[in-house]
C-alpha cells in the first residue's frame, strides 16, 4: 500500500470531488464516498471493500483513525494525505471529517437471502435522500430483510443518504428494479417462494388500518413516492392498502414517508411477538 500527498486540487483531488457531486461519474468509477466513524464502521464490519483513505496529513489523528490506517485486514489500494484546507473542504460534515473512506460499490444482485418468514420493503420512487437514508435505518431497526428501489429516483449511493442511515446502509441489502416488468418478475420469484406473501400498500387515505391487517406470514410494504404515492401499477398488485390511523384533530393530513414505514415495520413486529 502507498500513500500520495496531495498539496493542490490536482487530478486525484478532483475525482473525489466528483465521486462526492456526480452521480454519473460513481457509477463510472464504481466508487463512492463515506464519512463518518459510525458509517465506516460499520462498512468495515458488513465487510465492504474500502479502496482508499483520504486523510489530513497537517493534523493529529484521533487513536480511531490510526487504527483504521494500521488495521492490516483493511487492504486499500492507496491512501491520500491532504493539507487541512483540502480536507476541510471535501468533507460535508458540520464537525470536519478527519478521515474518509473511499468506498468500492457492490455488483449489482436481484437475489437476497431471506428467512423463512420475511419482512421486505419496496420504496417507489424515492425523490428525498434523508428520506432514503432513514428508511434504511428503520428496516436495520426493525428487521426488515431487504429494501427494493424502484423506477428514477435518488442515488442510494448519495452522501446525504448513506450519512441519514447512521450506518445501516451497510447491514441492509438493497436492490433496484429499474420498471413495471423487472418489478413483476421480482414479485414472481417472491410468489414462488413464498406461496402466501401479502403484498400491503401504504396510502393516507382511509383504507384499512395497518392493526387490522394480519402480518404474521410475509410481508412485503409497497412504500409510495413522497408526493405521487404508489403508480397505479404498484397499487394493483397490492393484496390491501393500509392507513395508519390518524388523531381526529390532526391537522395533518398524512405522515413523512419514513415515518409511516417505521409504523408499518414496527406493527408487523409487534403481531409477530419480536422483541
Amino acid at each position: 500500500m502507498t500513500t500520495q500527498k496531495i498539496f493542490t486540487k490536482n487530478a486525484a483531488y478532483q475525482k473525489f470531488e466528483v465521486l462526492k457531486t456526480n452521480r454519473n461519474k460513481r457509477y463510472k468509477y464504481g466508487e463512492f464516498l463515506v464519512e463518518g466513524v459510525r458509517n465506516i464502521n460499520q462498512a468495515v464490519k458488513n465487510n465492504w471493500r474500502i479502496n482508499s483513505f483520504v486523510y489530513s496529513g497537517e493534523r493529529n489523528l484521533s487513536s480511531w483513525a490510526k487504527r483504521l490506517l494500521q488495521n492490516r485486514e483493511i487492504k486499500t489500494k492507496i491512501n491520500y494525505e491532504l493539507t487541512d484546507s483540502l480536507m476541510d473542504e471535501l468533507s460535508d460534515k458540520e464537525d470536519k471529517s478527519e478521515i474518509i473512506a473511499v468506498m468500492q460499490m457492490r455488483e449489482y444482485v436481484r437475489e437476497i437471502g431471506l428467512s423463512e418468514n420475511p419482512i421486505l420493503a419496496l420504496f417507489d420512487r424515492p425523490s428525498n435522500k434523508g428520506n432514503l437514508g432513514t428508511l434504511l435505518r428503520s428496516c436495520d431497526a426493525l428487521g426488515v430483510e431487504g429494501l427494493i428501489i424502484t423506477g428514477h429516483c435518488v442515488d442510494i449511493y448519495e452522501p446525504e443518504v448513506i450519512r441519514s442511515s447512521m450506518g445501516s446502509f451497510f447491514k441492509v441489502p438493497f436492490i433496484r428494479l429499474s420498471d413495471n416488468s423487472d418489478i413483476d418478475d421480482y414479485i414472481k420469484d417472491l410468489k414462488r417462494e413464498y406461496s402466501h406473501i401479502k403484498i400491503i400498500g401504504t396510502t393516507s387515505h382511509r383504507q384499512n388500518a395497518i392493526s387490522d391487517i394480519d402480518m404474521t406470514s410475509p410481508v412485503l410494504f409497497m412504500i409510495g413516492n413522497e408526493t405521487a404515492g404508489l403508480n397505479q401499477h404498484l397499487a394493483e398488485l397490492c393484496d390491501v392498502m393500509a392507513t395508519i390511523p390518524m388523531s381526529l384533530n390532526s391537522s395533518a393530513s398524512s405522515f413523512n414517508v419514513s415515518c409511516a414505514a417505521t409504523v408499518m415495520f414496527y406493527e408487523a413486529n409487534r403481531q409477530r411477538g419480536a422483541n
